[in-house]
Protein backbone atom coordinates (compact mmCIF):
# COMPACT_ATOMS: atom_id res chain seq x y z
CA UNK A 1 0.00 0.00 0.00
CA UNK A 2 1.43 3.13 -1.07
CA UNK A 3 1.43 6.13 0.67
CA UNK A 4 1.19 9.95 -0.53
CA UNK A 5 1.78 11.24 2.50
CA UNK A 6 5.90 12.30 3.24
CA UNK A 7 6.86 12.21 6.94
CA UNK A 8 6.58 15.59 7.45
CA UNK A 9 3.31 16.14 6.04
CA UNK A 10 2.11 13.03 8.34
CA UNK A 11 3.17 15.08 11.24
CA UNK A 12 1.21 18.41 10.52
CA UNK A 13 -1.74 16.64 9.52
CA UNK A 14 -1.46 14.75 13.04
CA UNK A 15 -1.01 17.84 14.53
CA UNK A 16 -3.98 19.38 13.13
CA UNK A 17 -6.49 16.47 14.09
CA UNK A 18 -4.96 17.01 17.28
CA UNK A 19 -5.83 20.73 17.66
CA UNK A 20 -9.51 19.77 16.33
CA UNK A 21 -9.27 16.84 19.59
CA UNK A 22 -8.67 19.58 22.33
CA UNK A 23 -11.92 21.18 21.82
CA UNK A 24 -14.72 19.44 23.68
CA UNK A 25 -17.23 20.02 21.03
CA UNK A 26 -20.01 17.79 23.22
CA UNK A 27 -23.28 18.25 22.21
CA UNK A 28 -25.57 16.95 24.55
CA UNK A 29 -24.17 19.17 27.39
CA UNK A 30 -25.24 22.70 27.88
CA UNK A 31 -22.09 23.55 29.62
CA UNK A 32 -19.94 22.84 26.36
CA UNK A 33 -22.29 25.28 24.13
CA UNK A 34 -19.35 27.34 23.57
CA UNK A 35 -16.61 24.98 22.71
CA UNK A 36 -18.98 23.59 19.84
CA UNK A 37 -18.83 26.89 18.59
CA UNK A 38 -15.09 26.83 18.90
CA UNK A 39 -15.75 23.28 17.01
CA UNK A 40 -17.17 24.34 14.32
CA UNK A 41 -14.50 27.45 14.21
CA UNK A 42 -11.98 25.21 14.21
CA UNK A 43 -13.29 22.78 11.56
CA UNK A 44 -13.41 25.97 8.86
CA UNK A 45 -10.11 27.08 9.80
CA UNK A 46 -8.60 23.78 8.54
CA UNK A 47 -11.00 23.48 5.50
CA UNK A 48 -9.69 27.21 4.49
CA UNK A 49 -6.24 25.83 5.05
CA UNK A 50 -6.70 22.97 3.04
CA UNK A 51 -7.79 25.34 0.20
CA UNK A 52 -11.44 24.59 -0.56
CA UNK A 53 -12.68 27.72 -2.30
CA UNK A 54 -15.46 28.21 0.34
CA UNK A 55 -15.75 28.06 3.33
CA UNK A 56 -19.23 28.99 5.59
CA UNK A 57 -20.34 28.66 9.18
CA UNK A 58 -24.30 28.52 9.18
CA UNK A 59 -26.43 29.17 12.31
CA UNK A 60 -29.24 26.70 13.01
CA UNK A 61 -31.71 26.35 15.82
CA UNK A 62 -29.03 24.26 17.35
CA UNK A 63 -25.69 23.62 16.50
CA UNK A 64 -23.62 25.18 13.66
CA UNK A 65 -23.00 23.54 10.29
CA UNK A 66 -19.64 24.27 8.56
CA UNK A 67 -20.28 23.58 4.53
CA UNK A 68 -16.85 23.65 2.44
CA UNK A 69 -17.38 23.58 -1.54
CA UNK A 70 -14.35 23.02 -4.50
CA UNK A 71 -15.57 23.47 -7.49
CA UNK A 72 -13.57 22.08 -11.09
CA UNK A 73 -16.13 21.76 -13.92
CA UNK A 74 -19.77 21.11 -14.76
CA UNK A 75 -18.38 17.78 -16.44
CA UNK A 76 -17.49 15.73 -13.39
CA UNK A 77 -19.54 14.77 -10.72
CA UNK A 78 -19.97 16.46 -7.50
CA UNK A 79 -19.61 14.38 -4.50
CA UNK A 80 -21.14 15.92 -1.17
CA UNK A 81 -19.19 14.17 2.20
CA UNK A 82 -20.61 14.42 5.64
CA UNK A 83 -19.44 14.14 8.66
CA UNK A 84 -19.98 15.90 12.10
CA UNK A 85 -17.44 17.56 14.52
CA UNK A 86 -20.08 16.97 17.75
CA UNK A 87 -18.67 14.53 20.08
CA UNK A 88 -20.09 12.16 22.98
CA UNK A 89 -19.58 13.04 26.53
CA UNK A 90 -16.51 11.84 28.57
CA UNK A 91 -18.31 9.99 31.36
CA UNK A 92 -17.11 8.54 33.44
CA UNK A 93 -14.09 10.67 33.12
CA UNK A 94 -12.38 8.08 36.25
CA UNK A 95 -11.98 5.48 33.28
CA UNK A 96 -9.87 7.48 31.07
CA UNK A 97 -6.09 6.82 31.48
CA UNK A 98 -5.25 10.59 30.16
CA UNK A 99 -7.28 13.12 29.87
CA UNK A 100 -10.31 12.96 27.27
CA UNK A 101 -9.57 16.53 25.54
CA UNK A 102 -5.74 16.29 25.55
CA UNK A 103 -4.58 14.00 22.56
CA UNK A 104 -2.20 11.80 23.75
CA UNK A 105 -0.37 9.15 21.48
CA UNK A 106 0.38 5.64 23.03
CA UNK A 107 1.46 2.46 20.91
CA UNK A 108 0.90 4.05 17.71
CA UNK A 109 -3.10 5.03 18.74
CA UNK A 110 -4.46 8.48 18.92
CA UNK A 111 -6.40 8.58 22.46
CA UNK A 112 -9.00 11.56 23.03
CA UNK A 113 -12.56 11.66 22.67
CA UNK A 114 -13.60 12.33 19.20
CA UNK A 115 -10.94 10.95 17.72
CA UNK A 116 -12.56 7.90 15.80
CA UNK A 117 -16.10 9.26 16.30
CA UNK A 118 -16.09 11.41 13.88
CA UNK A 119 -13.37 14.04 13.80
CA UNK A 120 -10.50 12.00 12.73
CA UNK A 121 -12.60 9.80 9.97
CA UNK A 122 -13.82 13.45 8.68
CA UNK A 123 -10.53 15.08 8.75
CA UNK A 124 -9.01 12.48 6.36
CA UNK A 125 -11.44 14.21 3.56
CA UNK A 126 -10.08 17.55 4.56
CA UNK A 127 -6.38 16.51 4.35
CA UNK A 128 -7.32 14.29 1.06
CA UNK A 129 -8.28 17.60 -0.23
CA UNK A 130 -5.38 19.34 0.53
CA UNK A 131 -2.87 17.06 -0.18
CA UNK A 132 -4.65 16.84 -3.78
CA UNK A 133 -4.32 20.43 -4.40
CA UNK A 134 -1.18 21.42 -3.60
CA UNK A 135 0.27 17.99 -5.38
CA UNK A 136 -1.87 18.49 -8.23
CA UNK A 137 -3.40 22.25 -8.08
CA UNK A 138 -7.12 20.43 -8.81
CA UNK A 139 -9.86 17.74 -7.73
CA UNK A 140 -10.87 15.08 -10.07
CA UNK A 141 -14.39 16.05 -8.65
CA UNK A 142 -16.50 18.71 -7.52
CA UNK A 143 -16.78 18.45 -4.15
CA UNK A 144 -18.72 19.76 -0.70
CA UNK A 145 -18.01 18.70 2.54
CA UNK A 146 -20.58 19.38 5.12
CA UNK A 147 -19.82 18.99 8.89
CA UNK A 148 -22.36 19.37 11.46
CA UNK A 149 -23.00 19.63 15.68
CA UNK A 150 -25.65 17.68 16.33
CA UNK A 151 -24.82 14.47 15.51
CA UNK A 152 -24.73 12.99 18.66
CA UNK A 153 -28.09 14.46 19.91
CA UNK A 154 -30.21 13.37 16.39
CA UNK A 155 -29.02 15.60 13.97
CA UNK A 156 -32.38 17.81 14.82
CA UNK A 157 -31.02 20.79 12.70
CA UNK A 158 -29.71 18.98 9.52
CA UNK A 159 -32.91 18.16 7.85
CA UNK A 160 -34.55 22.03 7.98
CA UNK A 161 -30.69 23.08 6.48
CA UNK A 162 -30.70 20.17 4.07
CA UNK A 163 -34.04 21.53 2.47
CA UNK A 164 -33.92 25.11 3.24
CA UNK A 165 -30.38 24.51 0.84
CA UNK A 166 -31.59 22.15 -1.46
CA UNK A 167 -30.24 23.50 -4.50
CA UNK A 168 -26.60 24.71 -2.94
CA UNK A 169 -26.49 21.17 -1.97
CA UNK A 170 -27.28 19.20 -5.19
CA UNK A 171 -24.93 16.42 -5.79
CA UNK A 172 -24.49 13.10 -7.11
CA UNK A 173 -23.44 10.98 -4.40
CA UNK A 174 -23.11 10.94 -1.08
CA UNK A 175 -19.46 10.09 0.93
CA UNK A 176 -20.24 9.26 4.59
CA UNK A 177 -16.58 7.98 7.00
CA UNK A 178 -18.65 7.60 10.49
CA UNK A 179 -18.41 3.66 10.59
CA UNK A 180 -15.80 1.26 10.94
CA UNK A 181 -13.48 -1.05 8.91
CA UNK A 182 -14.14 -5.14 9.70
CA UNK A 183 -11.02 -5.96 10.80
CA UNK A 184 -7.18 -4.58 10.86
CA UNK A 185 -6.18 -4.02 7.25
CA UNK A 186 -9.16 -5.12 5.46
CA UNK A 187 -11.47 -2.32 4.69
CA UNK A 188 -15.44 -2.46 4.51
CA UNK A 189 -18.14 -1.01 2.95
CA UNK A 190 -21.58 -0.64 4.23
CA UNK A 191 -24.80 -1.51 3.35
CA UNK A 192 -27.38 -0.98 6.04
CA UNK A 193 -27.83 0.30 9.46
CA UNK A 194 -29.77 -0.30 12.43
CA UNK A 195 -32.10 2.62 13.34
CA UNK A 196 -32.49 3.80 16.60
CA UNK A 197 -35.39 4.56 18.96
CA UNK A 198 -34.15 5.88 22.72
CA UNK A 199 -36.14 6.39 26.05
CA UNK A 200 -36.38 7.43 29.34
CA UNK A 201 -38.04 5.61 32.15
CA UNK A 202 -38.71 7.68 35.05
CA UNK A 203 -40.55 5.62 38.09
CA UNK A 204 -42.13 7.51 41.32
CA UNK A 205 -42.98 6.29 44.72
CA UNK A 206 -42.91 8.27 47.98
CA UNK A 207 -42.96 12.18 48.08
CA UNK A 208 -39.24 11.70 49.19
CA UNK A 209 -36.39 9.19 50.38
CA UNK A 210 -37.18 7.52 53.02
CA UNK A 211 -35.67 5.59 56.39
CA UNK A 212 -35.65 1.62 54.91
CA UNK A 213 -35.56 0.20 58.25
CA UNK A 214 -39.01 2.56 59.05
CA UNK A 215 -39.87 2.60 56.10
CA UNK A 216 -39.13 -1.33 53.93
CA UNK A 217 -41.31 -3.86 53.03
CA UNK A 218 -44.82 -0.95 53.29
CA UNK A 219 -43.48 1.83 51.11
CA UNK A 220 -43.06 0.85 47.55
CA UNK A 221 -39.75 1.15 45.96
CA UNK A 222 -39.33 2.49 42.44
CA UNK A 223 -35.85 1.08 42.10
CA UNK A 224 -37.40 -2.52 42.50
CA UNK A 225 -40.53 -1.94 39.94
CA UNK A 226 -38.01 -0.99 37.72
CA UNK A 227 -35.66 -3.75 38.03
CA UNK A 228 -38.83 -6.00 37.06
CA UNK A 229 -39.10 -4.25 34.19
CA UNK A 230 -36.11 -3.71 32.67
CA UNK A 231 -35.60 -7.65 33.85
CA UNK A 232 -39.26 -8.53 31.43
CA UNK A 233 -37.42 -6.92 28.59
CA UNK A 234 -35.35 -10.18 26.80
CA UNK A 235 -35.25 -13.64 27.33
CA UNK A 236 -32.88 -16.42 28.22
CA UNK A 237 -32.42 -16.92 24.37
CA UNK A 238 -31.44 -13.40 23.50
CA UNK A 239 -34.76 -12.11 22.15
CA UNK A 240 -36.32 -9.22 22.83
CA UNK A 241 -40.13 -10.05 24.96
CA UNK A 242 -41.84 -6.94 23.71
CA UNK A 243 -45.54 -8.33 22.17
CA UNK A 244 -45.26 -7.45 18.52
CA UNK A 245 -41.55 -6.56 18.46
CA UNK A 246 -40.59 -8.52 15.93
CA UNK A 247 -44.08 -8.39 13.49
CA UNK A 248 -42.43 -6.50 10.77
CA UNK A 249 -38.62 -7.60 10.74
CA UNK A 250 -36.98 -7.91 7.41
CA UNK A 251 -35.13 -11.51 7.90
CA UNK A 252 -31.68 -11.27 6.23
CA UNK A 253 -31.49 -13.41 3.21
CA UNK A 254 -29.78 -16.88 2.75
CA UNK A 255 -26.92 -15.28 0.28
CA UNK A 256 -26.28 -12.10 2.89
CA UNK A 257 -26.00 -14.82 5.79
CA UNK A 258 -23.66 -17.12 3.68
CA UNK A 259 -21.27 -14.12 3.00
CA UNK A 260 -21.25 -13.34 6.85
CA UNK A 261 -20.42 -17.33 7.27
CA UNK A 262 -17.70 -16.67 4.98
CA UNK A 263 -15.99 -13.69 6.76
CA UNK A 264 -14.98 -16.33 9.72
CA UNK A 265 -16.28 -14.39 12.65
CA UNK A 266 -15.79 -15.90 15.69
CA UNK A 267 -17.56 -14.99 18.94
CA UNK A 268 -14.64 -15.67 21.08
CA UNK A 269 -12.68 -12.93 19.15
CA UNK A 270 -15.07 -10.32 19.80
CA UNK A 271 -15.54 -11.11 23.44
CA UNK A 272 -11.76 -10.85 23.90
CA UNK A 273 -11.20 -7.93 22.02
CA UNK A 274 -14.06 -5.86 24.27
CA UNK A 275 -12.73 -7.30 27.43
CA UNK A 276 -16.18 -9.52 28.02
CA UNK A 277 -15.73 -13.15 29.37
CA UNK A 278 -18.06 -14.23 26.59
CA UNK A 279 -20.92 -12.41 24.21
CA UNK A 280 -24.99 -12.81 24.48
CA UNK A 281 -26.32 -13.24 20.89
CA UNK A 282 -29.64 -13.50 20.34
CA UNK A 283 -30.04 -17.67 19.53
CA UNK A 284 -29.52 -18.82 16.19
CA UNK A 285 -27.62 -15.28 15.16
CA UNK A 286 -23.74 -14.99 15.19
CA UNK A 287 -22.48 -12.20 17.61
CA UNK A 288 -21.62 -9.91 14.26
CA UNK A 289 -25.17 -10.91 12.91
CA UNK A 290 -26.39 -9.88 16.29
CA UNK A 291 -24.95 -6.62 16.89
CA UNK A 292 -25.50 -6.04 12.87
CA UNK A 293 -28.73 -7.48 11.30
CA UNK A 294 -31.07 -8.48 14.26
CA UNK A 295 -33.18 -5.65 16.54
CA UNK A 296 -32.41 -5.39 20.66
CA UNK A 297 -33.28 -3.45 23.29
CA UNK A 298 -30.29 -2.37 25.29
CA UNK A 299 -30.37 -0.40 29.05
CA UNK A 300 -28.30 2.77 28.88
CA UNK A 301 -28.42 3.67 32.05
CA UNK A 302 -29.63 3.42 35.35
CA UNK A 303 -29.89 5.58 38.53
CA UNK A 304 -31.84 4.97 41.67
CA UNK A 305 -31.18 5.35 45.57
CA UNK A 306 -27.56 6.18 47.12
CA UNK A 307 -24.54 5.40 45.14
CA UNK A 308 -21.74 6.83 46.89
CA UNK A 309 -19.45 5.14 49.45
CA UNK A 310 -20.41 2.95 52.20
CA UNK A 311 -23.60 2.47 53.59
CA UNK A 312 -26.91 4.51 53.53
CA UNK A 313 -29.96 2.63 54.46
CA UNK A 314 -32.22 4.19 51.86
CA UNK A 315 -35.86 3.71 50.29
CA UNK A 316 -35.47 5.38 46.94
CA UNK A 317 -38.49 7.98 46.12
CA UNK A 318 -37.25 8.04 42.30
CA UNK A 319 -35.75 5.27 40.12
CA UNK A 320 -34.78 6.51 35.96
CA UNK A 321 -33.37 3.93 33.62
CA UNK A 322 -32.59 5.05 29.28
CA UNK A 323 -33.04 2.37 26.87
CA UNK A 324 -32.32 2.49 23.31
CA UNK A 325 -33.92 0.08 20.37
CA UNK A 326 -31.69 -0.75 17.68
CA UNK A 327 -34.26 -1.30 15.41
CA UNK A 328 -34.06 -3.19 11.48
CA UNK A 329 -35.33 -2.76 7.82
CA UNK A 330 -39.25 -2.26 7.89
CA UNK A 331 -39.70 -1.73 11.71
CA UNK A 332 -41.32 1.39 12.27
CA UNK A 333 -39.52 4.06 14.91
CA UNK A 334 -42.85 5.26 16.26
CA UNK A 335 -44.81 2.19 16.60
CA UNK A 336 -41.33 0.53 18.35
CA UNK A 337 -41.54 3.31 20.91
CA UNK A 338 -45.42 2.51 21.69
CA UNK A 339 -44.66 -1.11 21.94
CA UNK A 340 -42.08 -0.77 23.84
CA UNK A 341 -44.14 2.09 26.25
CA UNK A 342 -47.26 -0.80 26.49
CA UNK A 343 -45.19 -2.98 27.28
CA UNK A 344 -43.50 -0.84 30.22
CA UNK A 345 -46.62 0.42 31.73
CA UNK A 346 -48.22 -3.68 31.74
CA UNK A 347 -45.32 -4.51 33.78
CA UNK A 348 -45.07 -0.99 35.96
CA UNK A 349 -47.12 -2.04 39.28
CA UNK A 350 -49.55 0.68 40.14
CA UNK A 351 -48.11 1.59 43.44
CA UNK A 352 -45.66 3.41 41.49
CA UNK A 353 -46.08 6.39 38.90
CA UNK A 354 -44.24 5.90 35.61
CA UNK A 355 -43.60 8.42 33.01
CA UNK A 356 -41.32 7.26 29.35
CA UNK A 357 -40.29 9.86 27.37
CA UNK A 358 -39.35 9.47 24.18
CA UNK A 359 -35.85 11.56 23.07
CA UNK A 360 -35.00 10.19 19.93
CA UNK A 361 -36.32 7.92 16.66
CA UNK A 362 -34.68 7.09 13.30
CA UNK A 363 -35.32 4.59 10.83
CA UNK A 364 -33.15 1.91 9.24
CA UNK A 365 -31.42 2.02 6.38
CA UNK A 366 -30.53 -0.56 3.02
CA UNK A 367 -29.02 -0.75 -0.03
CA UNK A 368 -27.73 -2.22 -2.67
CA UNK A 369 -24.32 -3.32 -3.30
CA UNK A 370 -24.32 -3.13 -6.53
CA UNK A 371 -25.21 0.69 -7.17
CA UNK A 372 -22.37 2.67 -8.99
CA UNK A 373 -20.79 4.51 -6.04
CA UNK A 374 -20.47 1.66 -3.69
CA UNK A 375 -18.23 -0.15 -7.09
CA UNK A 376 -16.40 2.99 -7.50
CA UNK A 377 -15.77 2.84 -3.99
CA UNK A 378 -14.65 -0.88 -4.36
CA UNK A 379 -11.85 -0.33 -7.51
CA UNK A 380 -10.63 2.45 -4.68
CA UNK A 381 -10.23 0.14 -1.91
CA UNK A 382 -8.76 -2.97 -4.42
CA UNK A 383 -6.41 0.16 -5.59
CA UNK A 384 -5.08 1.03 -2.26
CA UNK A 385 -4.98 -2.07 -0.19
CA UNK A 386 -5.08 -4.63 -3.39
CA UNK A 387 -8.15 -6.64 -1.96
CA UNK A 388 -11.83 -6.95 -2.06
CA UNK A 389 -13.55 -4.93 0.35
CA UNK A 390 -15.29 -6.83 2.76
CA UNK A 391 -19.28 -5.62 2.32
CA UNK A 392 -21.37 -6.00 6.02
CA UNK A 393 -24.20 -3.96 7.65
CA UNK A 394 -23.35 -1.76 11.08
CA UNK A 395 -25.15 -1.77 13.93
CA UNK A 396 -24.60 1.86 15.00
CA UNK A 397 -27.09 4.29 13.35
CA UNK A 398 -26.75 7.08 11.29
CA UNK A 399 -30.31 8.84 10.74
CA UNK A 400 -29.18 11.32 8.12
CA UNK A 401 -28.63 9.22 5.69
CA UNK A 402 -32.27 9.05 4.67
CA UNK A 403 -32.41 12.76 4.96
CA UNK A 404 -29.96 12.80 2.31
CA UNK A 405 -31.89 10.28 0.48
CA UNK A 406 -35.10 11.39 0.60
CA UNK A 407 -34.72 15.31 0.20
CA UNK A 408 -31.84 15.73 -1.87
CA UNK A 409 -32.04 11.65 -3.22
CA UNK A 410 -28.38 10.72 -3.16
CA UNK A 411 -27.04 7.28 -2.93
CA UNK A 412 -24.58 6.49 -0.39
CA UNK A 413 -21.46 5.25 0.24
CA UNK A 414 -20.39 4.60 3.50
CA UNK A 415 -17.20 4.03 4.16
CA UNK A 416 -15.75 3.58 7.64
CA UNK A 417 -11.42 4.62 8.04
CA UNK A 418 -11.62 3.33 11.64
CA UNK A 419 -12.18 0.36 13.76
CA UNK A 420 -14.91 -1.14 15.82
CA UNK A 421 -12.20 -1.62 18.69
CA UNK A 422 -11.45 2.04 18.99
CA UNK A 423 -13.43 2.46 22.30
CA UNK A 424 -16.41 5.11 20.59
CA UNK A 425 -18.62 6.33 23.26
CA UNK A 426 -16.47 5.26 26.00
CA UNK A 427 -13.51 6.03 27.99
CA UNK A 428 -10.24 6.01 26.14
CA UNK A 429 -11.40 6.49 22.62
CA UNK A 430 -8.59 6.12 19.99
CA UNK A 431 -8.05 6.45 16.29
CA UNK A 432 -5.24 3.99 15.21
CA UNK A 433 -2.25 6.95 13.39
CA UNK A 434 -2.10 4.51 10.38
CA UNK A 435 -5.57 4.06 9.76
CA UNK A 436 -5.59 8.48 9.78
CA UNK A 437 -3.22 8.05 6.69
CA UNK A 438 -4.35 4.95 5.01
CA UNK A 439 -7.77 6.95 5.37
CA UNK A 440 -6.39 9.89 3.52
CA UNK A 441 -4.48 7.66 0.73
CA UNK A 442 -7.91 5.95 0.23
CA UNK A 443 -10.24 9.25 0.09
CA UNK A 444 -7.96 10.13 -2.38
CA UNK A 445 -8.23 7.26 -4.36
CA UNK A 446 -12.14 7.33 -3.95
CA UNK A 447 -12.16 10.69 -5.30
CA UNK A 448 -10.35 9.81 -8.77
CA UNK A 449 -12.75 6.24 -8.70
CA UNK A 450 -15.87 8.83 -8.64
CA UNK A 451 -14.68 10.65 -10.96
CA UNK A 452 -14.45 7.30 -13.88
CA UNK A 453 -17.46 6.70 -13.05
Amino acid sequence: MKSQLSQPRREAYLKDLETLLRIPSVSTDPRWRGEIQNGAEETARQMRQAGFQTVEIFSTAGHPIVLGEYFVSADLPTVLVYGHYDVQPEDPIELWESPPFEPTLRDGKLYARGATDDKGQFLCHVKAVQTLLEDEGTLPINLKVLIEGEEEVGSGSLAPFLLEHKERLKADILVISDTAMYGPDQPSLIYGLRGLTYHQIELRGAASDLHSGYFGGAVPNPADALTKILGSLRDAQGRVTIPGFYDKVREMSPSEREAYAALGFQNEHLAKAVGAPSLTPEEGYSGLESRTARPTVEINGLLAGYTGPGAKTVLPATAMAKLSCRIVPDQEPEEISRLLEAHIRAICPPSVTCEVTHMQASPAWLTSTDNPAIQAASKAIRRLYEKDPVFVREGGSIPIVLNFQEILGLPAVLMGLGQSDENLHAPNEFFRVENFYAGIDLVIELYRALAEG
